[in-house]
């Protein structure tokens, strides 16, 4: 059970893997203001920043779960780093079957709601190990314009428009499945860049290196691709970003 290699290659220099950067993910934290030991349990960790960093500046105590053999080593290494490997744990493991063996305070699946076949299958999982009145934390793209045509579409990795809602319709699908959204952080142009373009000289540095790899004429064929494909298409049209919901009462 892993990730393919690709991912790996992909993302090989990135702590977070997704298009919000360390500055926001400080904002988040702080916005929050948890109280130092909570329990956090992060499905789908990736190599775990949100929780290390967290641990170390707010104190935060929780398990991060990820299927990437190589990620959830670079979350361990990340938190021996900083001096948090008491406080955090990474798990090597399926995150769509992931429950926690007591509620925690807080729950997240930042970037990755197909471990629970989507928005509302995901929520469903998180809600099995938070407990009343905590924290739900989950990042989700939308449409930040609305997509022209197919073509832009299907380069902003969508099969079809209606795969993914406005803002205000994302916001109103979080109500819809009953939890008020209590704060938030949005990606800008600028994460975007920051999450996509290193992608690229990874790829270029890994292609150099390996000319040879039975991946290379793939990797190779993203390269030409993807540059054009994100000032064209991702960087204007695709939105992200980082939601706090809590249940609501009544």
């Amino acid at each position: 059970m892993d990730l393919p290699r690709s991912f790996t290659i992909r993302e090989h220099s990135h702590r977070i893997l997704n298009p919000v950067t360390a500055g926001k993910l400080a904002t988040l934290g702080r916005a929050l203001d948890l109280p130092p030991g909570s329990r956090l349990l992060d499905l789908a960790s990736g190599k775990g920043e949100m929780l290390c960093t967290w641990a170390r500046d707010h104190g935060v105590r929780g398990t991060g779960v990820d299927v990437s053999t190589v990620f959830t080593a670079a979350a361990r290494a990340r938190a021996a780093e900083l001096g948090v490997d008491g406080a955090v744990t990474f798990v090597h493991g399926d995150a769509s079957a992931y429950v926690a063996d007591e509620p925690v305070d807080v729950v997240s699946c930042i970037g990755a709601t197909w471990i629970g076949g989507g928005l509302p299958g995901t929520v469903e999982l998180l809600e099995r190990s938070l407990r009343p009145g905590g924290l739900m934390l989950i990042g989700e793209p939308y449409w930040r314009l609305d997509p022209p045509d197919q073509a832009t579409v299907e380069a902003c990795h969508m099969r079809e428009a209606g795969d993914l809602r406005s803002l205000p319709g994302l916001v109103g699908q979080f109500g819809e499945l009953g939890w008020d959204v209590v704060e938030m952080v949005l990606a800008d142009q600028d994460s975007w860049d920051r999450y996509v373009a290193p992608q690229w000289l990874n790829l270029r540095r890994w292609l150099d290196s390996n000319p040879e790899d039975e991946l290379a004429a793939e990797l190779r064929a993203e390269l030409d691709e993807s540059p054009l494909r994100h000032v064209r298409y991702q960087r204007e049209y695709l939105g992200w970003g980082i939601f706090a919901l809590m249940r609501r009462s009544g």
